[in-house]
């Protein structure tokens, strides 16, 4: 099979593309620099697709394949929902929906080095002759086995399981850590990028006109909602996953119908 022939950088951009396909020739930007994203690879000035899918494009100057996939390959940068499976010494095993377990160090949370690993306070609340006390207590940084959190990846080479951190590009936590209370379901890789998209998703312009809730999206598939009222949480989890298949009119209809059944 013979690769399409590259005109432009524009060329491929929102078009669909298979295995092999070459979407960009890099002897022709040689006054850019480009980044390349999931599904891409450089072979010389060349960069092919690896996978069947969508090529889209965001400014600056990033570049990506968007396909719908269960299983999430890791990709630098991208912000992920991850599940801890195991405690070592030095790091916890996550698991990200991969190919591989990824690894969190200890000492990947805001403000963690070698002479300053970070802590953390438990509050122990316990009741004696009806007086509620509560007492602080500081220690290592530990998280259990089961805990979700919100993560970021830092390195993702072939063949090696994925680097990940509780930090941001400048070591703020920002939005990362775990993500307490709530629900956690399962979607598709190109559901969860519909949801991060801008604009923002017609589901969740429709559900956040009528509703108060907390929600997190990974882009390895996965989605955490929280909400004051267990109704809510059912109700957000069920127009998202409903919204796969969906135009962008027919989600907010879906929307409106499940919240009448609430009201």
């Amino acid at each position: 099979m013979e690769n399409k022939q590259f005109s432009s950088p524009a060329s491929f951009v929102d078009s669909t593309v298979v295995p092999g396909d070459v979407v960009l020739d890099l002897s022709s930007m040689t006054s850019q620099t480009i980044k390349l994203g999931g599904g891409l690879r450089q072979d010389c000035d060349a960069i092919s697709a690896m996978k069947a899918g969508t090529l889209r494009f965001s400014k600056p100057n990033k570049y990506w394949i968007e396909s719908s996939q269960k299983r999430y390959v890791p990709c630098v940068e991208d912000t992920i929902l991850g599940i801890v499976v195991d405690s070592k010494a030095d790091n916890f095993l996550i698991d990200i929906k991969g190919p591989a377990m990824g690894f969190l160090p200890v000492l990947a949370f805001e403000g963690g080095t070698r002479r300053n690993i970070p802590k953390f306070e438990i509050l122990v609340e316990s009741s004696h002759n009806s007086i509620l006390f509560s007492m602080r207590l500081i220690g290592l940084y530990q998280l259990e086995v089961g805990t979700l959190l919100y993560l970021r990846v830092v390195k993702a080479n072939f063949g090696m399981n994925p680097e990940l951190s509780c930090t941001d590009a400048s070591g703020k936590a920002a939005e990362f850590g775990p993500l307490k209370d709530g629900y956690m379901f399962e979607t598709s890789t190109g559901l969860s990028r519909k949801l991060l998209s801008s604009p923002t998703c017609p589901v969740l312009e429709a559900l956040g006109k009528k509703l108060s809730f907390e929600i997190a999206v990974g882009l390895n598939g996965r989605v955490w909602v929280n909400a004051a009222s267990p109704d809510t949480i059912v109700v957000v989890a069920n127009a998202i996953m409903n919204s796969e298949s969906l135009s962008g009119a027919q989600q907010i209809i879906m929307v409106d119908h499940l919240l009448k059944n609430i009201q």
